[in-house]
Order: structure tokens, then sequence, then C-alpha cells
């Protein structure tokens, strides 16, 4: 995923279309916005959804193996193996994950029948996060935060293939990252973020 910071405006129509496709609570923002401040006095809006690390601390600390990968890189919870304890709340430096601490609005499953590519839907006391959309991507849809832009600044991409889409617009990934200076979050962690930014207004985010 690519997130083009100066076209973001911080209206939270990314929110708002991850909730109401996931059917999330209002307190639950699977990719959240932060307004935030450079060193240079320059102001952003900051969408941040699970970055689906290479390295995912997330993963890692699980004691019974409910968080897992998938094929294409996106990491997913196991909503029946979960037992809730959050250590993997505890270990991811993004704050990206949520506790399930009521039960979830009764919906009719969205994945269908679950299988290892698709969790089942979100249980009480279990946690959930941002999974890409998996449920979406595999019809050939996009993301709900993708295709919920009004300004099109997130784009959902491969990097094997090399190419991202923001709904309107198709890029080459690599070419446009080099251009445009893109950066990952706290990559100094060594987390292997999979989600790239391009700060605004030609500065530096550094905060």
């Amino acid at each position: 995923m690519v997130i083009d910071l100066r076209n973001c405006d911080g209206c939270k129509k990314c929110t708002e279309a991850c909730q109401e496709t996931h059917h999330l609570p209002q307190n639950f923002e699977w990719i959240k916005v932060f307004q935030v401040k450079d060193k240079h006095g320059g102001e952003y809006f900051m969408p941040r959804p699970c970055f689906q690390c290479e390295n995912a601390p997330c993963l890692r600390v699980c004691p019974v193996a409910a968080t897992y990968r998938v094929a294409d890189g996106v990491v997913l919870v196991d909503q029946d193996r979960c037992i809730g304890c959050r250590m993997c709340m505890a270990a991811c430096p993004y704050g990206a994950r949520y506790f399930n601490y009521v039960d979830p609005p009764k919906y009719d499953n969205p994945f269908g029948h679950a299988t290892p590519e698709f969790p089942v839907p979100q249980q009480k006391g279990t946690v959930g996060k941002c999974m890409f959309c998996v449920h979406r991507t595999a019809e050939g849809q996009l993301p709900a935060c993708v295709e919920g832009c009004p300004m099109k600044a997130i784009y959902i991409g491969d990097l094997v293939e090399d190419v991202a889409t923001n709904g309107d617009r198709t890029v080459r990934l690599s070419t446009f990252l080099k251009e445009n200076d893109a950066f990952r979050y706290k990559e100094e962690l060594g987390t292997g973020p999979r989600v790239y930014y391009i700060a605004g207004h030609g500065q530096l985010l550094d905060f």
C-alpha cells in the first residue's frame, strides 16, 4: 500500500468506509487518521492502517498461532484460534490492533465459509485489525479505504508485479516510490512495514 500524504485532507472517509465494510463500531479505526507536525513546522494528516509487516512482531508473539500470514503477505487473525491474551497488541509498535470487548453487530458473514485465506467474522474476546480487505481484493475489488478515499490518496499494489492503483490512476510502483522519495514509518525498528508514505509539501515527515 502507498499513501500519498500530499493528497490526504484528513476527511476520514477511509476510516468510515472501513468501518462500514467490516461492521466496526466507531471507536474501532482499523485505518486511523492522525494529524501530525514535522520538525520543520509542516502539518499533515497521516492515515495508519495495519502495516502488514514482513517481520511482524504480532505474529512472532502469538502463543496459539492465531496470527498468520497468507501468500500475498497480508497478516490475518484466526478468530477461532485467538484466545484474547492481547500479547499481539502489546507487541505492535504501531497500535494497529483492537480488542473486541463486545459482540459485533449481527450480519451475514461477508467472507463466506472460513478458510486459511479468509478469517471468520470478529468475535467478542478476540483481537481484530486491518486486513487490506482480502475478501474484496480476492474478487478483484479495491480495499474499502482505497475506494472510499475521495482524494485518491491511497494506492494498493503489488511489489512483485510492480504496479499500484488508487482506482483512477495506475502507476509503476518502483518508479512511483523512487520519484517521490517514499518512506516506511518506523522502518528502523526492523519490522519491514509494507505500507509506504509520500511526504506532503516537499518536506520530510519527521515526528
